[in-house]
């Protein structure tokens, strides 16, 4: 009986210290720089946004994106070559669901998104309570303009603002009646500068907000834009009477979820 009991605890003992042995090694093939880089460079390659996962593409109710957010929270400390294939299996469900029009609004809509140029490392110096009046003086410039124009604000990001229009053409006059108005303004010897994506699609409607794949490529656009430039989608573009404007080179959109066809060019008053 004691020498059963014995090999028992002899392999109870062995167990135990095998476990962390084996799970010592999963944490280092899960770590493996040229893993990592496979991984990502899969993510690359996949169909949708190589970026899903983040608050931005994440933001609604499809069962993608509730289990997307749910993977997102559980993010370990470290990085994770499970993680990125954990999301490159949903980015593609994402994108399939996104191509059989799966989610997608029946109403048509510009999109808007804008954003100040160096306004954070302005804040560092200016302080929390020049930043707050320097935010409102713009809020009420852009939203003045967006409302003038039949728009409406979504939400406000920071500095930023997403705002929704019935036609592209309303969205481009509001934003630019806003840029030349925005030059009036002026704070501590900081002229806010804004750069203003535009993009014409069919984005989910949840509650109060917008989301979806229209929406994560209008965003895509305001961030290529450049400080005091108004970016369109050829999508939007198709749809202005450019009477009194002026557009830039058209180039291809460059950004992470961004079709590979979509083209945008900077548009402007003569």
């Amino acid at each position: 009986m004691g020498s059963d009991y014995d090999e028992l605890r002899k392999s109870s003992e062995d167990g135990t210290d095998r476990v962390p042995r084996l799970w010592g090694a999963a944490v280092s093939i899960d770590t493996q720089p040229a893993l990592l880089a496979a991984a990502r460079g899969l993510r690359r390659r996949l169909p949708g946004d190589e970026k899903f996962g983040d608050p931005l593409s994440t933001a609604g109710a499809t069962p993608v994106q509730v289990l997307a957010r749910s993977v997102s929270v559980l993010r370990p400390e470290r990085e994770s070559v499970a993680h990125e294939l954990g999301l490159a299996g949903l980015q593609v469900w994402q994108s399939l669901s996104e191509a059989t029009g799966r989610g997608r609004s029946d109403v048509e809509l510009a999109i808007l998104f804008t954003d100040l140029v160096k306004f954070s490392s302005w804040e560092l110096k200016a302080g929390d309570a020049a930043a707050l009046e320097l935010l409102r003086e713009v809020d009420a410039v852009i939203e003045a303009a967006v409302i003038a124009h039949k728009g409406r604000p979504v939400k406000r990001l920071g500095d930023g603002l997403m705002a929704t229009f019935p036609t592209a053409q309303a969205a481009v006059d509001a934003t630019l009646e806003a840029q030349d108005a925005l030059q009036h303004v002026e704070l501590d010897g900081y002229q806010p500068r804004m750069r203003a994506g535009i993009h014409w699609g069919r984005p989910r409607r949840l509650g109060g907000d917008y989301l979806g794949v229209d929406v994560n490529v209008a965003a895509r656009i305001c961030e290529a834009a450049k400080a005091g430039h108004v970016l369109v989608s050829d999508r939007a573009l198709a749809r202005l009477d450019l009477l009194g404007m002026q557009t830039g080179r058209h180039k291809r959109l460059r950004a992470h979820g961004a079709p590979r066809d979509m083209r945008v060019t900077t548009i402007s008053h003569t």
